[in-house]
């Protein structure tokens, strides 16, 4: 195979983080991309597990780790890959933290996966720096780390050498575009083909997140009015419409829906509209072309534009990805 692309080593050394409570999917994440011998590259990646603490490293579903290289290890690592960790709101050992930075100033490259990036943070590694993470996570780590520009709506970044990803899945996304990086876009290819992936999937693309739900209360006024939108979804519901629905003013009804829904009217109904079309793409096999009409976008090039705002692709392309097979 040809030579790799932009990294200078034949066999740099990857090091993935175990800890007590280890992640078990994102640590085979790191394995399977890593550690997996490849005897028809002619260069490829080392390997090691490297044990953040002492004693047992336990990890879930009651599988023990022996992990025989320490910290010390990082000094001569090209990468380090956290594979998540054991809480959000659980403190990181100081130790892995200086090791962690250290290992970065000399020039090691350090992604995470999911919830690793709290330890990337709390190392400092972050800080002044875009990264993202779990959709579940987003919103604790702007609040924990303020100085960290948190991106919710991306699958991975990378930035000055340190690199984040979000949710499980979107860490073998991120370690092909580390491959692709250091071995170029054919070696990344046959990875790919190895684990049935597509070659490769933009790290600007948006994180696939539950449909939003309004935040209407229990025995709220608005239930009724709400679905009786939902049941006549491809009628068209301007606001004077529903208020003259629910027997109140449009302004009494925007109020309303602020306090009881978190949103608008109209902005309520867009979400609706985008979640009902999300269904129909993935359970349904009725025409693209029809979907728009079904759901009320009033046309197709709305329904492109709003669904693609909100969901990160196109409707065809989440079809593609998301949709029952035929």
């Amino acid at each position: 195979m040809g030579k790799f692309a932009n990294f200078p080593e034949k066999h740099p050394l990857v090091c993935a983080i175990a800890y007590d409570g280890l992640c078990t999917f994102e640590f085979g994440i790191a394995v399977e991309l890593f550690a997996l011998p490849r005897p028809e590259f002619e260069n490829w990646y080392r390997f090691a597990t490297v044990k953040a603490e002492p004693g047992p490293i336990r990890a879930v579903g009651g599988i023990t780790v022996d992990a025989q290289d320490d910290l010390g290890l990082l000094t001569e690592a090209s990468l380090i890959i956290v594979p998540g960790w054991r809480g959000a709101d659980t403190p990181v050992p100081e130790e892995l933290c200086a090791a962690l930075y250290a290992a970065h100033e000399r020039g090691a490259r350090v992604a995470s996966i999911c919830s690793g990036v709290f330890v990337l943070a709390a190392a400092g590694l972050l800080n002044g720096k875009r990264a993202t993470t779990h959709w579940r996570y987003t919103d604790k780590l702007a609040a924990q780390y303020p100085e960290v520009s948190v991106d919710p709506d991306v699958l991975f970044v990378e930035s000055e050498r340190v690199l984040t990803s979000a949710g499980s899945a979107a860490g073998l996304d991120l370690g092909l575009h580390i491959i692709r990086q250091d071995f170029g876009a054919q070696v990344a290819a046959s990875v790919a083909r190895r684990l049935v992936l597509p070659a490769q999937r933009d790290g600007g693309q948006r994180q696939f997140v539950p449909r939003p739900k309004p935040r209407a209360r229990v025995g709220s006024g608005l239930s009724a009015l709400q679905d009786r939108i939902r049941a006549s979804i491809d009628e068209d519901w301007p606001i004077e419409r529903m208020a003259d629905a629910a027997a109140t003013s449009s302004r009494t009804l925007a109020r309303r829906f602020h306090e009881e829904a978190g949103t608008t009217p109209l902005n309520w109904l867009k979400v609706e509209r985008i979640s009902r079309a999300a269904e129909l793409l993935e359970n349904s096999t009725i025409p693209l072309s029809d979907v728009w009409e079904v759901c009320g976008f009033g046309s197709a090039e709305t329904f492109r534009r709003e669904f693609r705002k909100s969901m990160g692709i196109p409707p065809m392309r989440y079809r593609e990805r998301l949709g029952a097979p035929s």
